[in-house]
């Protein structure tokens, strides 16, 4: 694990997030990740689609697994948030679910960790505001706490979470209803947390993303409508076919 002194784990995080927050302000963060059922599913597939993201202008890039993460880090410079799903028997919660993950994404070279912070049961057996203090303390990083509910998102900076991201809105038992992105929850939070709010969750075209920025979000992800193209052709034939 990093070694600190008490002062200099209290503050090395803190540190680097204002230049973090500078560059990801009002940008569009693409989400580099493919399941292994997919076509592009590999690391040299995700870089590729990082260096694009690059070209084309984006903010940071939100990569999976510590392998993708240390291959995007030596391609290009932008912040990039890191995730590691995994899959453990007996739980919903996938992204970033134990202190070893989140300490393996930051020696990959992830510049912000993000995790899961819905109120579901995560199998580290900790609370959030633990899990969060620990992250800081053995990463240096900044988290970004990925939630469902607006109840999570004020809980969330309640914790200590640096930013807070409205990435699981549809994905939980309790919001598997919301099928377009939830920009009532963005606003909301944007409106009453203190801590930057990332918009994130089926956004899947430019007005969309303009959208989200106007009701609060403080930068954008956008993930399946870049990065999928299996996903992309899928809309286009599904309009197609309607009368």
């Amino acid at each position: 694990m990093i070694h600190t002194s008490k002062n200099s784990i209290q503050t090395a995080y803190l540190e680097k997030l204002p230049d973090l927050l500078r560059r990801l302000r009002g940008g569009l963060i693409v989400s580099c990740q493919a399941e292994a059922d997919e076509p592009l599913y590999g690391t040299e597939h995700m870089v590729a689609m990082a260096i694009a993201a690059v070209g084309g202008g984006a903010a940071g890039i939100r990569a999976n697994t510590p392998k993708d993460v240390a291959a995007i880090r030596l391609a290009v410079s932008l912040p990039i948030i890191g995730i590691y799903k995994q899959d453990i028997l007996g739980y919903a919660v996938r992204i970033t679910p134990t202190i070893t993950a989140a300490y393996q994404l930051a020696q990959a070279g992830a510049d912000i960790i993000a995790i899961d912070a819905t109120f579901r049961p995560n199998p580290d057996g900790l609370e959030l505001s633990e899990r969060i203090r620990m992250i800081h303390e053995q990463t240096n990083c900044p988290v970004m706490a990925d939630i469902s509910t607006y109840d999570e998102g004020l809980a969330a900076e309640l914790a200590g979470a640096d930013l807070v991201a409205t990435t699981l809105s549809g994905y939980t038992e309790g919001t598997a209803t919301q099928d377009s992105p939830d920009f009532d929850l963005l606003k909301g939070l944007a409106l009453n947390l203190k801590v930057p709010v990332v918009g994130e969750g089926r956004i899947c075209n430019p007005d969309q993303a303009a959208q989200a920025l106007s009701v609060g979000a403080f930068a954008v992800v956008v993930g399946s409508a870049i990065t999928r193209p299996q996903w992309i052709t899928a809309q286009f034939v599904k309009r197609m076919r309607q009368p």
